[in-house]
């Protein structure tokens, strides 16, 4: 057999091999009014959502029972992420002008406003925390600066960084607030955050790095990064940007980069995700999920090939702090996980 002829039913194969070893979406919950973009998983028992309408989620059983509520007074507001600690506790963030950060410690029953701001064009985008302590807050940019706040008392007071040490936006720059994967804890006291519209960029500490993802229009760029510490293996960081033209949900142009030196240089896959997707999370070092519009993709091979193992579409997908699990959550109150 020529090599020619090798190379093509390799590259014929290769979807069919990675499809025969992926994961598939079981669906648990649908039918509730609202468009979960918050999603944080505890553990494989206790997961957490957030959404439109001032709704929250809440599971203890691992999905198959869920406890919905209406935050009281936030009927309107839409709570694009959501970070929770354990069964009890958690912070919800609601995105527009008046902006809004809310605390519970009781499962959800009663919500504490922690942080208000009512700056006019004040937009959150996401929210992470490295510890139960410390936590930061991303949105769009405000009189040209990215707006940043931190919290080092677990979200019982928030501190604005002050405009002066803000990240400079460039015109037509802002942040996708898809599903709160947009900003990553990076190591034990940094975070990166990546953008997207008119222009797509990392942002750390170092200069903003432009990625090669799609942009161009407000409809363009990265919406979320995923990040893995290889530093014991390799001495860098492997990380996943995701995202390309929400206007186009099944365009595969430009729609994900990986890289394995903290974004120095970056790689586009041999097989793409099948479409625009709106957030990536690591489940491994070589593994890894994304979702969007139309449907779910799986690599196992650190980004380099992707095949599409649902059709289901989710806006966000997250993997537990500690355990295995991965859940999925999306419009009409939409909730799956990954089975093996």
């Amino acid at each position: 057999m020529s090599i020619l002829k090798r190379s093509g039913l390799l590259s014929f194969l290769l979807p069919a091999l990675l499809s025969a070893q992926s994961p598939t979406v079981q669906l648990l919950s649908s039918g509730t009014a609202t468009s979960i973009r918050g999603l944080s998983v505890v553990s494989d028992q206790v997961i957490w959502v957030s959404g439109s309408n001032g709704t929250i989620g809440r599971s203890t059983d691992g999905g198959q029972q869920w406890k919905w509520s209406v935050v009281k007074g936030f009927e309107k507001k839409d709570f694009r992420d959501i970070e929770a600690f354990d069964a009890n506790t958690a912070i919800i963030m609601s995105v527009e002008a008046p902006a809004y950060i809310l605390k519970t410690t009781n499962g959800g029953d009663t919500w504490k406003i922690v942080y208000e701001n009512n700056t006019k064009g004040m937009f959150l985008d996401a929210m992470e925390f490295w510890n139960e302590k410390a936590g930061i807050v991303i949105g769009d940019p405000v009189e040209g600066k990215f707006f940043v706040t931190r919290t080092f008392d677990g979200g019982q007071s928030w501190n604005d960084v002050p405009v002066d040490k803000r990240p400079v936006a460039d015109s037509g720059e802002a942040c996708f607030a898809a599903s709160g994967t947009n900003l990553r804890v990076l190591d034990r006291d940094e975070a990166v955050f990546v953008s997207g519209g008119f222009r797509s960029r990392l942002f750390s500490r170092k200069a903003p790095v432009m990625l090669p993802i799609l942009q161009g229009k407000e409809s363009t760029g990265a919406n979320s990064v995923a990040v893995w510490d290889d530093s014991k293996l390799k001495g860098g960081k492997n990380m996943i940007i995701a995202g390309g033209d929400f206007n186009i949900p099944s365009s595969t142009e430009k729609n994900c980069f990986y890289t394995y030196n903290g974004g120095k240089t970056w790689s586009a896959p041999e097989i793409p995700p099948h479409g625009y997707r709106s957030c990536v999370e690591y489940i491994s070092r070589r593994k890894a999920i994304a979702c969007g519009l139309n449907g779910v993709d799986y690599t196992s091979d650190g980004g380099r090939n992707w095949s599409w193992i649902s059709q289901e579409g989710f806006h966000v997908c997250r993997r537990a702090k500690t355990g295995n699990a991965v859940f999925f959550a999306g419009n009409n109150g939409k909730i799956a996980k990954i089975v093996w």
